[in-house]
């Protein structure tokens, strides 16, 4: 198992939105070793399979609060509010991706 995909990497990932803990997109990209628009693209062609309490789409207030507290450079070139995922959006997007990392990390999430 390579370095991104440990049980401390990903929980150092772990945020909390609405009393939830959730992984923004781009950390779940990162993850699953795909592009952060590949995750975006499967919410797009799926929104039947992301009812409520699979994902949260952040407000722009929600994103600004958030980027205030998390201090990193990364977030300063994110103009759209990122889409954060609960244990049940990351399972479903594993099914929609369909790669084996995105399989190895939701087992390791879940």
């Amino acid at each position: 198992m390579n370095n991104l995909l440990s049980t401390q990497n990903i929980e150092a990932k772990l945020i909390s939105i609405k009393s939830q803990q959730v992984l923004i997109d781009r950390d779940v990209a990162t993850l699953y070793g795909v592009q952060t628009k590949r995750i975006n693209e499967a919410v797009k062609n799926n929104p039947d399979k992301f009812p409520a309490g699979y994902m949260i789409a952040l407000t722009t207030k929600e994103w600004s609060v958030l980027r205030s507290k998390i201090s990193t450079t990364d977030f300063s070139k994110t103009r759209v509010p990122p889409k954060a995922f609960t244990e049940k959006g990351l399972y479903m997007l594993a099914t929609i991706l369909k790669s084996k990392q995105a399989t190895e990390t939701t087992f390791l999430i879940i």
